[in-house]
């Protein structure tokens, strides 16, 4: 039997990978034995990041997940170097300014559900074909805790992330006559690089809201997406895995 989150022969994507949650994803997979592509508008942070690791055991990518010509381009040279894709952690995403909803920008509103909704439909529509061609593929999508409970000055965010969810559970049954898994995470904050599109006020909110009285560590989610996206997770699907500490009233 597989020993659980065993990556070893395995082809994995991860958009957003060149930091944050993304970047500790794709630490955790390349130790447990897999070779991953990485998804990033940021392709030179990204290599700075992969210094030091066997060469054969990444592949990045300039990609922008709100655009599906490239999304698409990216695709398509992953199952070229690689030859497979076996899992997906889509992790690109952005947070957008703190504003009430009658003060946003309907510019920033558009752009935010682009990334992050649109950019999610937009991946995962790129790698289903080959996953259902091998009958087999996990698919993890990164949603948040404000897409559950939705967060004061910050709703095109939190709206984007409620569809993220939605769209997961979605795709979820679609494909739950293959042996793939399709489910999605609901993180509450981690301090990273995200932290600089927010107020300190939105910050000291999402804190106070988190029982456990601290913010997610990256290694902490990557340790459950790194699960989800193994061969172990083989009969969760359309689900949502809660990693906020305590705040998710459901």
């Amino acid at each position: 039997m597989t020993r659980t989150a065993d990556f070893r022969d395995r082809i994995a994507v991860v958009t957003g990978g060149a930091q944050g949650i993304g970047l500790a994803v794709v630490r955790t997979l390349i130790a447990r034995g897999a070779r991953v592509a990485i998804w990033d508008m940021n392709p030179a942070r990204a290599l700075s990041e992969m210094e030091g690791v066997n060469d054969g055991d990444f592949q990045v990518i300039d990609c922008n997940v709100a655009d599906w010509d490239s999304v698409k381009a990216a695709a398509e040279r992953t199952l070229q170097g690689f030859g497979r894709i076996d899992a997906l952690v889509n992790s690109a995403g952005v947070a957008g300014p703190n504003r009430t909803v009658q003060d946003y920008d309907n510019g920033d509103w558009a752009d935010i559900v682009q990334i992050n909704l649109t950019g999610t439909y937009f991946v995962n529509k790129a790698v289903i074909g080959a996953m259902k061609d091998r009958n087999y593929g996990r698919i993890v999508n990164i949603a948040s805790i404000a897409g559950k409970e939705g967060n004061p000055n910050a709703c095109a965010y939190s709206a984007s992330k409620a569809g993220v969810i939605g769209f997961t559970k979605t795709l979820g049954k679609e494909l739950a006559e293959f042996d793939i898994a399709v489910n999605c995470v609901t993180p509450a904050a981690a301090r990273t690089p995200i932290f600089d599109q927010m107020s300190q006020q939105h910050i000291d909110y999402m804190l106070s809201k988190i029982p456990r009285n601290r913010f997610l560590e990256v290694d902490e989610a990557a340790n459950m997406i790194a699960w989800l996206a193994s061969a172990e997770n083989s009969f969760s699907t359309g689900a949502v895995f809660d990693l906020s500490g305590g705040r998710a009233t459901y």
